[in-house]
């Protein structure tokens, strides 16, 4: 047939390429300016991009076959909503929403390369592979978070309702003092472990390196000043702890794990070439 030798070709592949590649540059282009030159090449490779699924389904095996290949529903939905005139909404939300969607068009660069294809294969795999690794992080997560609010929240107005004015003003002082000189305490949210959300976020920000010994400063002012009853011994041991157990020990699981399913998926790869 005539649709199996032009999919087969390797001119038709680079030729789909480098439509997608100039869709993608100019996907890029439209942030800047928008021209009736560009939406008419932007139509036209859609318009490729609808013949392009017809090829390939013409082509085809079987229709189970067809779409059974989760490469090419992804194909079809991309175009589809590519196919969705602006011009039937109203809502300007909804217009913002249809032109998301439309960039991802960028993904179709995925299947263009066996290596791409390789690399995706191994991380829905390990996906399917790390859920235990993903409990086992989300147990030591939610545990960290929990101690971090119960060691660590900084008390409120609220702490103060059955004292004194004077311990209460005593305290406004105080805190006002500790947003001044702690090194990295902004006033519109001073307390990292106020909540059990915000414990779970300054967790994820000190698993990322970001800004961990600014929290951990803060929380020394915190404990100098006598806002917090934990000392400065345990607030160290509890972010070191935190940091080898979640960055050294918890990553290197799932690396360990994406490696190993690469190897798995190549060694495949090598059995259908030869």
């Amino acid at each position: 047939m005539l649709a199996n030798k032009i999919v087969s070709s390797k001119k038709f592949d680079y030729f789909i390429t480098f439509l997608i590649l100039l869709n993608c540059i100019l996907i890029g282009i439209e942030t800047y300016f928008v021209n009736q030159t560009i939406i008419f090449i932007q139509h036209s490779i859609v318009v490729f991009f609808v013949v392009e699924i017809f090829l390939r389904f013409s082509a085809r095996e079987s229709v189970k076959k067809y779409f059974s290949d989760a490469w090419n529903i992804f194909d079809i939905l991309i175009v589809l909503v590519s196919l969705i005139p602006e011009s039937l909404f109203a809502d300007s939300y909804l217009i913002s929403v249809i032109r998301v969607l439309r960039v991802f068009r960028i993904l179709r660069l995925l299947k263009v390369n066996q290596e791409i294809k390789l690399i995706l294969a191994v991380l829905y795999r390990s996906i399917r592979s790390l859920f235990y690794n993903a409990l086992f992080f989300l147990i030591f997560f939610y545990l960290f978070a929990v101690i971090g609010v119960e060691l660590f929240r900084l008390p409120t107005e609220n702490s103060f309702k059955n004292s004194s004015q004077t311990e209460l003003l005593e305290f406004q002082q105080k805190l006002e003092k500790y947003k001044k000189i702690a090194p990295n305490a902004p006033i519109n949210s001073p307390d990292p472990f106020s909540t059990l959300t915000e414990s779970f976020f300054t967790l994820f920000r000190i698993m990322t390196s970001e800004d961990w010994t600014d929290i951990r400063y803060n929380l020394t002012v915190a404990s100098e000043m006598k806002l917090i009853k934990s000392s400065k011994t345990v607030i160290t041991a509890y972010h070191v702890l935190w940091i080898i157990l979640s960055s050294f020990l918890l990553l290197n699981l799932v690396v360990g794990a994406v490696l190993n399913n690469y190897q798995v998926v190549m060694d495949e790869f090598r059995k259908k070439i030869e």
